[in-house]
């Protein structure tokens, strides 16, 4: 498949932005195309959507050859490999090392470049499976992830600590959202590998279908938090354009601006920040700078740390027993490699 490109009328006088979105054609890639072209795209941007088939990610040459064709000044990450639970058991080390060599041929291009700004995606499962609640985004290296998918979690955990090296190093605008588990059109409907609300959709249009009982897998104790995946693509523009930020922002459907049911289905969220990401936003990477971050070690307690009083989306992290499919993976959009 070709990449797609959106390409706005440019504005006079106005020095334009040429955004490359990998993952292109996944949940969310394909979420951010539909906003863009019916109105949230502004003069100055150029939008150009790729996938696996324009270039291997896990290919420093490939990856290197795709940013020099497209020669972006923003970058929105999406591409991973992804997969429900069960995959993410058989193949933990696939996971790991495909992701991490993705995230890093993408985060090392974009440097090598000149890229402004990078925004990836994180994902849920990258929280400690043992915590304290409520969650925030300081929280994130504060034990190990659940065992059932470590490798696709420490992955992305990793790109967090990229970003963080990268600016200290070399001074780049590098950050990532943690959105809650995505749903929304163009989503994996498959029951035994997809995620927990299109395999719930599934089974439920199956039962309707053919009369049976529904089965629902799990206890239905753990707590969730989704977002759709064009109210997700409009937040993940605000967070390219106005999130100044290094450290990793949560998206979620907590803490913004009701604003009326939108179009196909939007669940009523504004794109707008909400007052605390708005307090975020006006002192970038402040916090960054004064806190002293490190990683776990497997000595600490994952339970030690308290969240910072400071205000931010929240989420309940997933547990392997919640949902229908795939409670403790993923709900990233993007394209499998």
């Amino acid at each position: 498949m070709e990449h797609r490109a959106l390409a706005m009328t440019e504005a006079v006088g106005a020095k334009p932005k040429r955004i490359l979105v990998t993952g292109g054609t996944g949940l969310v890639g394909r979420a951010i195309q539909e906003v863009v072209a019916n109105g949230e795209g502004q003069t100055d941007e150029e939008w150009v959507f790729v996938s696996s088939r324009d270039a291997d990610l896990t290919s420093a040459v490939e990856t290197r050859a795709l940013f020099e064709k497209h020669k972006p000044t923003h970058v929105i990450h999406l591409a991973a490999m992804v997969g429900g639970l069960f995959k993410n058991i058989r193949c933990n080390l696939d996971f790991w090392r495909r992701n991490i060599h993705i995230n890093d041929n993408v985060l090392h291009s974009a440097y090598e470049c000149g890229v402004q700004k990078v925004v990836s995606c994180l994902s849920t499962c990258i929280f400690p499976d043992k915590t304290t609640y409520p969650i925030d985004e300081t929280m994130i290296h504060n034990g190990p992830p659940h065992s059932s998918n470590f490798g696709y979690s420490y992955a992305k955990r990793m790109i967090d600590v990229q970003n963080r090296g990268y600016f200290e190093q070399h001074g780049c605008r590098f950050t990532a959202v943690i959105p809650t588990n995505v749903f929304g059109p163009h989503d994996n409907f498959n029951i035994e590998d997809g995620h927990v609300l299109p395999g719930l959709i599934h089974k439920v249009y199956l039962a309707k279908q053919n009369g049976s009982a529904l089965t629902v897998w799990g206890t239905g104790k753990p707590r969730r938090q989704f977002i759709y995946s064009l109210d997700l693509a409009r937040l993940f523009v605000w967070v390219l354009r106005e999130y100044e930020e290094v450290e990793p922002i949560i998206l979620s459907g907590k803490d913004k601006i009701p604003r009326g049911r939108g179009k196909g289905g939007n669940n009523g969220l504004s794109s707008s920040p909400s007052p605390q990401w708005e307090k975020k936003m006006k002192s970038p990477s402040e916090r960054l700078q004064r806190q002293s971050w490190r990683p776990w070690t497997s000595g600490e307690s994952s339970s030690s740390t308290q969240p910072r009083p400071m205000g931010s989306s929240r989420r309940q992290p997933a547990t392997p027993s919640s949902g229908t499919t795939s409670p403790t993976s993923s709900s990233r959009p993007s394209d499998k490699l």
